[in-house]
């Protein structure tokens, strides 16, 4: 009996240990969490840009055409379009640089006072957006399809192929300006950065695609061309980061 006795009781101790030990994980989680909130930390932003200049060009050209009959307007279209994808190709614009981005056929009416609209006619327009990735060709371009028939031009705007490097650049530009704003902050207030907790990166490759008026001055001018000026590009990345500090 004595000897069945002492094996219960053996066993009894472990589940005290075990609980001895739960009890014991809740405190020390709790320890770290009240150490991580009194340590002092600093949350800062900072942007880094870099300009390049674009080596691509993005713009929106077509045909209109007005006749008395919808099968005339599309037909008359349709014919002009094809000299003028012809002529950009010529240009040196390959086929996957192409694309058609609308198609619209409408009818049109002329309004009286008084009087119920009247059937005018109908127009046909067809867009295509055309990528151009030599910017020596492009006021050639333009110039070739608005001589082989396209009479409406939208807006251009300026890219790059691989914004990779340029995105790179700024990277670190926005990584050093916020760690000169860690060691600013830090003087000012008596501390010192003892390390980086995170690091966060926000926004990137950002040309300000909106459109440029085709005819803007140039800062070179192609012979016999329209002039087109491609500019500089901004580049801009956001990073945001933890710091901890310590007097």
């Amino acid at each position: 009996m004595t000897s069945i006795a002492a094996r219960i009781a053996g066993v009894a101790l472990i589940p005290a240990a075990v609980a001895g030990l739960m009890a014991a994980a809740p405190a020390q989680a709790q320890s770290v969490a009240e150490t991580a909130f009194r340590a002092t930390t600093f949350n800062l932003s900072a942007f880094g840009e870099t300009q390049v200049a674009p080596d691509m060009a993005t713009l929106s050209l077509g045909v209109q055409t007005d006749a008395p009959t919808a099968a005339e307007a599309l037909k008359a279209n349709g014919v002009r379009m094809t000299q003028v994808i012809a002529a950009l190709r010529k240009a040196g614009i390959a086929e996957r640089d192409i694309q058609t981005s609308g198609l619209s056929l409408n009818a049109q009416y002329t309004y009286e006072q008084n009087q119920p609209p009247k059937l005018s006619g109908y127009q046909a327009s067809n867009q295509v957006t055309v990528i151009v990735r030599d910017l020596t060709r492009l006021g050639q371009a333009v110039d070739a399809t608005v001589g082989a028939g396209a009479n409406t031009l939208g807006g251009i705007s300026f890219g790059l192929q691989n914004p990779q490097a340029a995105e790179d650049a700024a990277r670190l530009a926005a990584v050093k300006a916020l760690q000169a704003k860690a060691d600013l902050y830090a003087r000012a207030t008596g501390y010192k950065v003892v390390r980086l907790v995170n690091l966060g990166e926000g926004g990137g490759y950002n040309p300000a695609p909106q459109p440029i008026p085709m005819f803007a001055m140039a800062k070179r001018e192609m012979a016999d061309a329209t002039p087109v000026a491609a500019g500089e590009l901004k580049v801009r990345v956001d990073v945001s980061a933890t710091y901890e500090m310590a007097r």
